[in-house]
């Protein structure tokens, strides 16, 4: 009788195996959440819950309205329209991208209010001597915390749209024209459903960086869900509450996802050959000109121009008290901390893709899925699910050492640095995978069957032949993930060992003493950081069309 035997696929193996590592904080979320030590869910779906509920749902409706109507606009208008300074606004509506939401809420706050330069610039002018013979809006509130998401988080809706837009038919849109419809019945009727898919997407990821955002919502006083697990965890000292939180917002997170995908299962167009042409523009004229010229520069002004100006101001004006030994430590901390996570998401993300493309498999593909689902969980919701298996792992070898050799270990993972450097490439792996992935795909399989006739292995074949072609992605990946580990700040303020700080952390801090000048260098230095991909993604989109054109 003979035996069949079992090869194991090494490449298989390592990819489930990294997948596995990767997806385990997002698994043991669930675990704590309906196995806690204390179970609080009674008390807390009395009292705070559904108001955490209720205004979570009541800021993501805000600032889906602002980004689907600033995003959308821009994006048609600099695509479809020709009026002054459209070249300038193609890549300036990316700008506010660079900001985090955080920056801007402190920004705008020393600005708006009693004791800023707008109301006492007013009480100048019209004779006011108290708040009282005035009324100006509140930016410490839910609707100044919905403008500051919106103006920052719509060039998510407006990338995507624009790109959409590029896309778009000639032979559709010449079709409508034949038909009788002016610009704005095409626009309705044919781009917008066409784009629609995207604009989707867009408004799923710029919901779901509204869910992470834990500075806007606690310097603003907003009691969303975020906050909720900020305050149950380590204010009250319940990870298991703060685990049942977590889950609320997962369940958010998942809604979001089935939507986006939705849309896109539902609305499937096929581009024809007018595609390659080049797109009808609109000549604006009059006032039409002036309007798309306004409605272009108020976002970014709002979202980039004025922050930037006042953080330039505050930095020159208190140089001498930013820059400090603390100051210089923070910048190292972010910097090395931001590039090794960089680096390691990269590494990851080419085990996983090039495991994929080698191994195959459904069961492949699910695994590597479900790795990347990481960029679609909060910070905040992420640091537990990576505090609960490092917890755990620290206690079983503190208690096996104890009995042992009677010595302590203390925390060998929790607590330490390499635990917010996995929650970075946990949180980041997709846009790394999302590279990779990219890149690889447009290498021909052919290559890979010529490596084989030479005698290469998969590992020799992915150095000599895949490595080289894939660079220039694999360095757009690492540069996007460097900067997006620079903004971190939920995460950050929850993993990080004690008496470590980054830049997000130093700002965080003296923004919530209302410190915004000291804080406005390192607030800078975050900013310019998230400059660089702005351009890189402004020069990838503004190639697209041209590129199919020639």
């Amino acid at each position: 009788m003979s035996l069949v035997k079992f090869r194991i696929n090494p490449w298989m193996t390592a990819t489930l195996l990294v997948a596995l590592v990767v997806a385990l904080p997002i698994v043991s979320i669930p675990w704590l959440a309906l196995f806690p030590r204390e179970n609080i869910w009674p008390h807390l779906a009395s009292t705070v819950l559904p108001g955490y509920v209720l205004t979570t749902l009541a800021l993501m409706l805000g600032v889906s309205f602002g980004v689907l109507t600033m995003g959308v606009t821009s994006a048609w208008l600099v695509t479809m329209c020709r009026f002054p300074a459209r070249r300038v606004f193609e890549w300036a509506q990316l700008l506010p991208m660079a900001v985090p939401a955080y920056v801007v809420a402190y920004v705008y706050t020393d600005l708006l209010e009693y004791a800023g330069p707008v109301q006492s610039a007013l009480r100048l002018v019209f004779g006011w001597q108290s708040a009282a013979d005035y009324w100006f809006p509140e930016i410490r509130s839910l609707p100044g915390a919905i403008a500051m998401m919106s103006i920052v988080l719509y060039p998510y809706v407006y990338l995507l749209s624009r790109a959409a837009f590029l896309e778009q038919s000639v032979g559709l849109l010449d079709a409508s024209r034949i038909l009788g419809c002016g610009p704005w019945a095409t626009f309705f009727r044919v781009s917008l459903p066409m784009a629609r898919p995207s604009i989707a997407a867009g408004a799923a990821l710029a919901l779901m960086e509204t869910l992470n955002d834990i500075g806007t919502v606690d310097f603003f006083a907003v009691q969303t869900l975020t906050l909720g697990i900020y305050d149950v965890w380590l204010n009250m000292g319940n990870i298991g509450g703060a685990a049942q939180i977590a889950m609320v917002m997962l369940l958010f997170v998942a809604a979001l996802l089935t939507i986006e995908r939705q849309s896109r299962r539902r609305h499937r167009h096929y581009q024809i050959s007018g595609r390659l042409k080049e797109l009808p523009a609109h000549r604006l004229r009059g006032a039409r000109a002036g309007l798309a010229f306004v409605a272009c520069l108020m976002p970014v002004a709002a979202g980039f121009v004025i922050p930037a100006i006042v953080l330039v101001s505050y930095s020159i004006r208190y140089f001498d008290e930013s820059w400090t030994p603390d100051f210089l430590r923070y910048a190292l901390n972010s910097l090395t901390l931001s590039s090794g996570a960089a680096l390691a998401a990269v590494c990851v993300a080419l085990v996983l893709a090039y495991g994929r493309r080698v191994a195959g498999g459904k069961l492949i593909g699910a695994a590597v899925n479900f790795a990347s689902f990481g960029y679609a969980v909060p910070g905040a919701v992420l640091a537990i699910g990576v505090i609960i298996p490092f917890a755990s792992f620290d206690n079983a070898v503190d208690a096996f050492m104890r009995d042992r050799l009677g010595i302590s270990t203390g925390l060998l993972l929790s607590g330490t640095v390499f635990a917010l450097l996995f929650a970075y490439v946990v949180r980041f792996l997709a846009i790394a995978l999302g590279s990779a992935d990219s890149s690889l795909a447009k290498v021909t399989p052919a290559m890979d069957m010529a490596a084989r006739t030479l005698a290469h292995g998969p590992l020799a074949t992915f150095f000599k032949v895949h490595l080289p072609l894939i660079r220039g992605g694999v360095l757009i990946g690492v540069l996007v993930v460097f900067v997006d580990c620079m903004k971190e700040l939920p995460a950050t303020l929850i993993l990080r060992p004690f008496n470590f700080d980054t830049l997000a952390t130093y700002v965080y801090q003296f923004a919530s003493d209302e410190l915004i000048e000291k804080a406005s260098l390192g607030a800078l230095g975050i900013v310019l950081a998230g400059l660089i991909p702005v351009v890189v993604l402004s020069r990838v989109i503004t190639a697209t069309r041209e590129t199919q054109t020639v």
